[in-house]
């Protein structure tokens, strides 16, 4: 088994996919029609969706995210070299700053901010070997 795939379901698909093409330089990898578009990351698929696609296809309701609501109980988080560059690209591309990269006791850098939709991101270094 495999992770494949994370879906955010966001207002609009083609906004939050020029936000993390420009914040983070992901490229579109596919798209259906104006309510789905898939973003390469690596090993997963980050994907945007439609609000609502999933009440239509399950019947269920989910929290909205939104900016000035409390984010959702999960990051994005992604892996970079530069964490310090990386967090001013997100906050240039339209990201809000939650945390300034800092230095943490087990080796990493890691820095907090959060999309133009309200998703919590975290940037970091990788991991030191030993975890």
């Amino acid at each position: 088994m495999r992770l494949a795939r994370i879906i955010r379901y966001v207002p609009n698909v083609a906004a939050s996919a020029e936000f993390y093409a420009r914040a983070f330089g992901l490229t579109q990898r596919g798209m259906i029609g104006e309510d789905f578009i898939a973003m390469e990351t690596g090993d997963t698929v980050l994907t945007f969706a439609r609000e609502g696609f999933v009440s239509q296809e399950t019947g269920l309701e989910f929290t909205l995210s939104r900016p000035e609501a409390p984010p959702s109980p999960q990051d994005i988080v992604f892996e970079v070299a530069d964490v310090a560059g990386a967090h001013g690209d997100a906050l240039a591309a339209g990201g809000t700053e939650v945390s300034a990269p800092m230095d943490k006791p087990w080796g990493q850098i890691v820095s907090y901010l959060r999309d133009p939709d309200g998703a919590l991101i975290q940037l970091c270094s990788p991991l030191p070997d030993t975890l």
